[in-house]
């Protein structure tokens, strides 16, 4: 296992901060790897606290009577230039529960309501985004939406559109569309699942 000799905080940012980290691993290399956080400062990187707490939150919810159709969001992204389609996300708040922001965060994004279902620990257990770049880790919730899409509680710097996508329109996105992973991976369980409830995988 490597060891971590110093750490050098190189941004103050509100959202997300940039740290090197200097190291050398068991077989001597020294590396100068950058780390790009949520953490204010170095005590509250994962590298010191050990805590795999959830920086933010990911919500899958189905909407309409049937359950039928996924709620995404399509998002301009200044790193790609473009609109990436996403499921709902945002960062958890200092005292929140994750379930809590999800609930906050799915109706600021896109004016609805969610219910979040029931779901072992295990598949809402925080999970490291992009670990070969960042210690961000966001937990799952999954539950279902109501209410009408509105935008007025969206922030200014957000260019959101939301997409209640059905089975044909998930197709359609997944063969045409610029998808984050995490959105990907759960638009192709939800096509290919032919039990009749996208949260049936949730009880076992």
């Amino acid at each position: 296992m490597a060891t971590i000799d110093e750490i050098t905080q190189l941004t103050d940012n509100r959202f997300v901060n940039m740290f090197e980290v200097d190291g050398h691993n068991k077989k001597g290399h020294e590396s100068h790897y950058m780390v790009a956080s949520r953490a204010k400062n170095e005590d509250e990187l994962k590298i010191r606290t050990r805590k795999n707490n959830a920086d933010g939150v990911i919500i899958y919810s189905l909407y309409g009577e049937k359950k039928d159709r996924v709620v995404l969001i399509r998002q301009y992204r200044y790193p790609v230039d473009d609109y990436v389609y996403e499921l709902p996300a945002g960062l958890v708040e200092k005292g929140e529960s994750f379930r809590a922001a999800a609930v906050r965060e799915l109706h600021e994004e896109t004016g609805l309501t969610l219910t979040p279902v029931d779901a072992d620990r295990m598949y809402e257990e925080p999970r490291y985004t992009t670990v070969g770049m960042t210690d961000e880790a966001c937990a799952t919730v999954y539950g279902y939406a109501d209410g009408e899409i509105s935008g007025r509680f969206m922030e200014e710097s957000e260019e959101i559109e939301v997409v209640l996508a059905d089975l044909e329109e998930c197709r359609r996105i997944l063969k045409e569309e610029r998808v984050a992973l995490n959105c990907a991976y759960h638009l192709m369980y939800f096509i290919h699942n032919d039990s009749g409830d996208a949260f049936d995988f949730l009880k076992g």
